[in-house]
């Protein structure tokens, strides 16, 4: 299987279950530093040395967002904090699609 950072997000619609814990289980192997929360979202949090920075990441994050027409809840706070998570809305859970918008959003932090 191709790393998560190679694929694209495929839109959904709905109609599909969403992944359980066995499924996601690979997935969450490629994305470290994320955790699942309720089995239904993904989340993560990033510290940063001061605001233009964290800004900076957060209009990057929606640029990756924008390309795979999948979009994360986005929290800036305490001046240098992001908070970001993931989840597919038109299932109420998790798909790949999630993981592929998590992996990509660390390939950030390796810039």
């Amino acid at each position: 299987m191709p790393k998560l950072t190679f694929q694209k997000c495929i839109a959904c619609e709905g109609g599909v279950k969403p992944l359980m814990s066995p499924q996601y289980a690979p997935f969450l192997k490629e994305v470290p530093g994320w955790k699942v929360i309720n089995g239904k979202q993904l989340e993560r949090e990033f510290q940063f040395k001061n605001f233009k920075i964290a800004l900076e990441f957060v209009n990057n994050v929606g640029k990756i967002a924008e390309k795979e027409g999948h979009h994360p809840d986005l929290f800036l706070f305490s001046w240098n904090k992001v908070k970001v998570t993931l989840y597919t809305h038109a299932i109420g859970g998790l798909s790949k699609n999630d993981f592929i918008v998590a992996a990509k959003i660390d390939s950030l932090m390796k810039k």
